[in-house]
């Protein structure tokens, strides 16, 4: 029988490494975990000998960072492997998962090696959502329950994964967008099914953003939310223009929308994207 063994009370690196061989390393998706004292190996088995057991983060093995001096962890070792596999053995789908993936280890690495007291005021009470802080809310709410905050934590990657794969799509979709000037600022405006274009667009500094689904036709419009920005005129002209249009504005006055999977009744605008964009610049 197959195993994954890591260390009791695992940290998001033991964790992730876990995750990475159950998600994309072909034959062990269903394999047991077992936990050992940190360091150790199952049943003091000499670690690496056994092809149907793997051990991470622990047992100072090919998956264990603690007698390297390189800058890496534990997932990082089994992801160069993954990456270095042949399509008999990783489940890495295309590239922009691979990307993603990439992306989320570089996280997890800099975490581990505690590199997370360098971000940008790190005492912020928002890191304390992130999921390494998370985990260790969880190892005292249930200690010694490594299986369930284990399965939690995957899980939690799982849906961190996808939002790194959002991102690393959003980020081609913003460079193909159409910039263009407002009263407010510059605003950037796409049709694409990728709604995480509107958030990161607006991480990146611009004023408004308008995303237009290429596939149902709807359209949805943010600003930063600046007190100065007021898109009461823009909804007013979009109603005007086109009427049968479903048209919400929100009482923040920073979004426009139109078309919402919470109201299947909603009606898509008729209107392209660039008679949109125009509307905007001229409200």
């Amino acid at each position: 029988m197959k195993t994954i063994v890591t260390h009791y009370n695992p940290d998001l690196d033991a964790i992730t490494s876990v995750w990475l061989i159950k998600r994309l390393m072909k034959g062990w998706e269903d394999t047991e975990v077992s936990f050992v004292p940190a360091g150790e190996t199952i049943f003091g088995k000499k670690v690496d000998s056994d092809a149907n057991i793997i051990h991470v983060d622990t047992g100072l093995g090919r998956f264990d960072h603690h007698n390297l001096r390189e800058d890496t962890c534990a997932a990082k070792l089994v992801w160069e492997h993954l990456k270095k596999g042949n399509k008999n053995e990783s489940k890495i789908k295309d590239n922009q998962e691979e990307e993603a993936i990439e992306r989320l280890i570089e996280v997890v690495n800099d975490i581990d090696h505690f590199r997370e007291v360098y971000w940008a005021e790190p005492e912020g009470d928002n890191y304390d959502f992130c999921l390494e802080r998370i985990i260790d809310g969880w190892k005292i709410l249930y200690p010694n329950e490594n299986l369930r905050f284990l399965q939690w934590g995957m899980d939690c990657l799982d849906g961190v994964l996808q939002t790194f794969k959002n991102k690393v799509w959003a980020e081609a979709e913003i460079e193909k967008g159409t910039i263009f000037e407002t009263i407010w600022g510059k605003g950037i405006g796409m049709e694409t099914l990728n709604d995480e274009v509107l958030h990161l667009a607006q991480k990146k500094g611009y004023k408004i953003v308008v995303r237009k689904d290429s596939r149902k036709g709807y359209l949805r419009i943010k600003s930063m939310p600046d007190p100065k920005i007021d898109l009461t005129k823009v909804f007013e002209n979009l109603q005007k223009e086109d009427p049968h249009a479903t048209w919400f504005l929100h009482i923040s006055k920073h979004m426009v929308l139109n078309g919402s999977a919470k109201n299947p009744e909603t009606r898509p605008t008729r209107l392209p994207l660039s008679v949109v964009i125009n509307i905007i610049k001229s409200s």
